[in-house]
């Protein structure tokens, strides 16, 4: 007796815990890997590099006001790939949960 009702007890608690437990397919798609940090600001990055880079080769040929005009001709450049050459696609990655 003592095991039909310890069976009974186990049974019936699986019953309503298994349905609580089991997830959707809905519920299933909203765990998204977070994006890096490069993939959020990819853009911005891109561009100060660009502009880091230009700035640095223009100080090095024409000083001070060599440095200006590369880091606007650097930024114009790295933009212009950023935007247009390169544009940026969203990828959308899910976690899978086991």
């Amino acid at each position: 007796m003592k095991k039909f009702i310890a069976t009974f007890l186990t049974i019936a608690m699986m019953a309503i815990m298994i349905p609580l437990t089991a997830s959707t397919a809905n519920a299933q798609r909203r765990y998204y890997k977070k994006p890096s940090v490069y993939q959020k600001h990819r853009n911005l990055i891109n561009i100060g590099i660009g502009t880091g880079a230009g700035a640095l080769l223009g100080a090095l040929i024409g000083g001070k006001k060599g440095a200006l005009i590369g880091g606007a001709i650097g930024a114009g450049g790295s933009a212009l790939y950023t935007y247009k050459l390169n544009p940026k696609t969203k990828k959308y990655y899910r976690v899978r949960r086991y």
